[in-house]
């Protein structure tokens, strides 16, 4: 359960989503410190999701498109998520051991809920 992953791509695999199967979704893993903390920083658009691990928390300074966070503990299930507008710092959740971004509104369009199961494959 206390996997770490290292630098690279993936997909994010979300359980139970609309219609009561699975959804696929390209990922990128952010596993150094160096990739977590440039994580979706001057980008435009981002295909698929960031997975930022270990994280506990993110902030939207110097982005330029609103964002949806899930937070996630050690088993992947998701705990919280929320949209976050560029120049926010978001707090930090106790339980989240990985952080998961994407556009604004993808995460609902892929059923990634509070109490979500996903799952990470590759990487």
């Amino acid at each position: 359960m206390g996997r770490r992953w290292r630098d690279g791509r993936g997909a994010l695999v979300v359980e139970g989503a609309a219609g009561g199967g699975s959804v696929r979704v390209p990922l990128e893993i952010a596993g150094s410190y160096r990739a977590r903390t440039k994580g979706l920083l001057g980008r435009e658009a981002v295909d698929g999701a960031i997975l930022l691990s270990p994280a506990n928390s993110v902030h939207t300074f110097r982005m330029r498109m609103p964002i949806d966070v899930a937070y996630l503990d050690r088993r992947l299930v998701v705990i919280a998520v929320r949209t976050m507008r560029p120049g926010r710092l978001g707090l930090p959740r106790l339980r989240a051991r990985h952080v998961l971004e994407a556009e604004a509104g993808a995460l609902a369009g892929w059923g990634v809920r509070v109490g979500a199961q996903v799952e990470v494959v590759g990487g």
